[in-house]
């Protein structure tokens, strides 16, 4: 079990560019570049949760005709022409104006803000500030949660859940032996289904993405030009 817990923790190793994570991140990227590439230029864009290495990564660090905002609860250094770091919280945007980006682009953050009142915060700022919006987050009903890394995490009782993290390493957290530590961290996770992520977001488009037949994650997508969106497939 230890050793099947290592498999999965490097499979799902962000840092490694070779990693499977990594390599649907890429695929789930290229799309959103060819959206973006519609966009006209200058184009400016928000990173809600974002960080240096992502577009260093992804080759748009020192593009000149796009500038990045990343905004991240960590204080990040400026590294590149084009990237700004920024402190902030996803759910009160209150140092942006309306309409101050042509998109506001977010992976895998609004399921770390604890509650459904968090998240509807947060989604309400994220159409605010942009005037399109690309927010990806993981499906609840995938059978493999992917922040703690055990299969039907999210579907036990929260009791057991606090038991395993106090005990064990559950993906990249734990063990953490003091149960209100461990308490915080599971609360932190609350993954959306689909359902919920269109009363988040009304107006989007839901863009599926798939693993093994089932959907993995959810892409929120609005705001964009009809013939930008037209030909993608949708749930």
């Amino acid at each position: 079990m230890l050793f099947s817990s290592r498999l999965i923790r490097l499979a799902d190793n962000d840092a490694n560019p070779g990693s499977f994570s990594n390599r649907l991140r890429a695929k789930r990227f290229q799309l959103f570049a060819a959206m973006a590439s519609g966009m006209p230029r200058p184009l400016r864009i928000l990173d809600v949760g974002g960080e240096n290495s992502f577009w260093e990564m992804r080759g748009w660090a020192g593009l000149g005709d796009v500038h990045l905002t990343i905004l991240n609860i960590i204080e990040q250094q400026k590294r590149n022409a084009n990237i700004t770091p920024v402190i902030g919280d996803a759910t009160n945007l209150q140092e942006f104006a309306d309409g101050s980006f042509d998109i506001v682009f977010s992976n895998s953050v609004i399921e770390h803000l604890f509650t459904l009142e968090n998240q509807a915060r947060m989604a309400s700022e994220v159409c605010r500030v942009g005037k399109a919006y690309w927010v990806q987050t993981p499906n609840y009903w995938f059978p493999m949660e992917p922040h703690f890394l055990v299969p039907g995490w999210q579907w036990m009782p929260f009791n057991a859940r606090v038991a395993l993290l106090q005990r064990w390493k559950c993906g990249w957290r734990g063990p953490c032996s003091d149960r209100v530590r461990a308490q915080e961290l599971v609360k932190e996770i609350r993954l959306i289904k689909a359902k919920e992520l269109r009363q988040l977001f009304p107006a989007a488009k839901l863009i599926p993405e798939r693993f093994g037949g089932m959907v993995k994650s959810w892409i929120a997508v609005g705001g964009f030009p009809p013939s930008i969106t037209e030909h993608i497939s949708s749930d």
